[in-house]
């Protein structure tokens, strides 16, 4: 079942239409866009890490006349590779010639700058490469390709073309960035990133774009009206945290500074040590987790150090603002065994090895954690300061005056979690995912209710579904009002791939639309509305 996941995939340039079985909303209009990796081998060099594999962008149009004379009930499927200069340079060179984070290529096109001094880092560390395949974000109403790095490739969503490369570090002081950034009510974009070295202090830098930031007729870059809302030093200078995501409520952003860590002069000495990127991320599990408030309005950081026990976090799933709390759920790990199961040589090997070699891997835990945003300085010590009636999360002042959070558990087994995101930032009710149970591949969509604590799953023998996507009906009150759309894959070749529609309510299948095409997994993406 493995090998299905590390399989070349192939483009589809021009729209197919898919087989309908079910009945496609008529209200569901718009275009899902998903970004992940596609291509691991070129000619006879091969990436070690899933993680590596060169962006494979697909598109699901659902009833849009304007794209492709669709009707009611009918969907349209595309993908392409990101024409990258990485892309581009390894498939000219038939080989793979850039490296990436979890494969280190010799000999090296960018030895040159990796030969550089310490002190010229800031210029190695964005220029391996443009590979963007974890995510598809929008600034302004352009949309980019992303990854982690300092590039993005802006691509058409309709033809799925790659228009243009745009450099971060033209615009803002960053070395890297994310791919999860927040959208507010008024269409701005957050996101967050890493000054390392080259400009000033090390730091961390929450940024914004403006809604408007798109100038297509003058040509400008959307990056040119970039604004920095406020920036966080590192608590170690050589050791920043690794962060994926972060959160977002009406007033805060909430950043998660954990102990699993970048070591900056493995980073600079890799190359000429024989190892990858990757090996230079480390897992200190004897150190703390410091939790950041950061006033979005002014850019001030809440002075008080709450901190927690060590903890390893990729995806937020929500934040929000309860009665002078802070409320923010995560998907936790207690270690990082999750990025070396997706070393190839792990995924190609027979389900029944996979989960015997795998068997200590650690699941993925949902956590709220709760932050008392105005703690008076003579706070009783160790006693709980959270005073919401529907968690079990506690907030202790030690006797140093530092702040100890202690999580409540949600749920255990679920990944690349999604909420209905008119809700994002706000109290809310429902949160959905992949359910990862035996492995880290997704074989059930759940839908968790954090009132009642209870889930409910879709499931098909031999499906593996990627991240659901919640799409409101038009004018929903109620938050599970809508559909969850999901791109699924089978290793058994009498199942097509196929979209996947489910009733958000029921988690019942509403239709599925089957396409005679591949289709690889994928990791993120985004939905547009048509009207858009």
């Amino acid at each position: 079942m493995q090998s299905i996941f590390a399989m070349n995939g192939s483009e589809t340039p021009e729209p197919v239409k898919a087989e309908v079985k079910g009945t496609i909303p008529a209200w569901l209009q718009g275009t899902l866009l998903r970004n992940g990796p596609g291509l691991f081998s070129v000619g006879d060099s091969a990436y070690n890490h899933w993680f590596d594999g060169m962006s494979l962008i697909h598109s699901f149009t659902f009833n849009n006349g304007e794209v492709y004379r669709c009707v009611t009930g009918e969907v349209y499927y595309r993908s392409k590779f990101l024409k990258s200069e990485t892309y581009k340079r390894n498939i000219k060179a038939n080989r793979i010639i850039v490296s990436e984070f979890g494969t280190m290529i010799y000999p090296d096109p960018c030895k040159n700058i990796f030969s550089r001094a310490f002190t010229h880092l800031c210029n190695t560390i964005p220029d391996f490469t443009d590979n963007n395949l974890i995510n598809i974000i929008r600034y302004g109403q352009d949309y980019y390709a992303s990854s982690e790095v300092n590039y993005m490739n802006q691509i058409d969503p309709v033809t799925l073309d790659t228009v243009a490369r745009v450099n971060y570090r033209n615009h803002i002081a960053l070395n890297l960035a994310t791919a999860h950034p927040h959208y507010d009510d008024e269409g701005n974009t957050y996101n967050m990133g890493t000054a390392i070295m080259g400009f000033g202090r090390p730091k961390y830098v929450i940024f914004k774009v403006p809604a408007n930031a798109s100038d297509r007729e003058r040509k400008k870059p959307v990056l040119q009206k970039v604004e920095q809302v406020c920036s966080i030093p590192f608590r170690s200078t050589l050791f920043p945290s690794y962060f994926h995501s972060f959160g977002m409520t009406e007033n805060y952003i909430i950043f998660v500074e954990q102990p699993f860590k970048l070591d900056i002069l493995k980073l600079a000495t890799a190359y000429f040590r024989g190892v990858n990127w990757g090996s230079c991320l480390k897992f200190d599990e004897d150190d703390t987790t410091l939790f950041h408030l950061i006033n979005r309005k002014t850019g001030k950081a809440v002075s008080t150090r709450y901190y927690g026990d060590a903890l390893v976090v990729f995806h937020h799933i929500n934040a929000y603002e309860d009665q002078g709390h802070v409320v923010f759920d995560l998907i936790c790990y207690k270690d990082t065994n999750l990025y070396e199961m997706f070393y190839i040589e792990n995924m190609r090997q027979d389900t029944s090895q996979f989960i015997e070699s795998n068997k200590n891997f650690s699941p993925p835990l949902c956590k709220r954690f709760v932050l008392p945003v105005n703690i008076d300085k003579d706070a009783p010590k160790e006693t709980n300061l959270v005073t919401l009636k529907d968690t079990t999360a506690r907030v202790v002042v030690q006797t140093d005056g530092s702040v100890y959070c202690q999580p409540d558990t949600l749920f255990e087994g679920l990944e690349l979690p999604g909420i209905n995101y008119k809700f994002n930032g706000k109290k809310y009710r429902f949160f959905y995912g992949s359910r990862v149970e035996w492995s880290p591949h997704p074989n059930k969509i759940a839908k968790f209710d954090i009132v009642t604590r209870k889930h409910v799953e879709w499931q098909a023998d031999n499906c593996y579904p990627s991240e659901p996507v919640f799409v409101a009906s038009p004018g929903a009150v109620e938050e599970d009002d809508g559909v969850i759309l999901s791109s699924v894959i089978s290793p058994d070749p009498t199942i097509s791939p196929f979209m996947l529609v489910l009733n958000a309510k029921t988690m019942e299948e509403v239709a599925r639309a089957s396409l005679n095409v591949s289709v690889h997994m994928d990791l993120h993406g985004l939905f547009i509305p048509a009207s858009v």
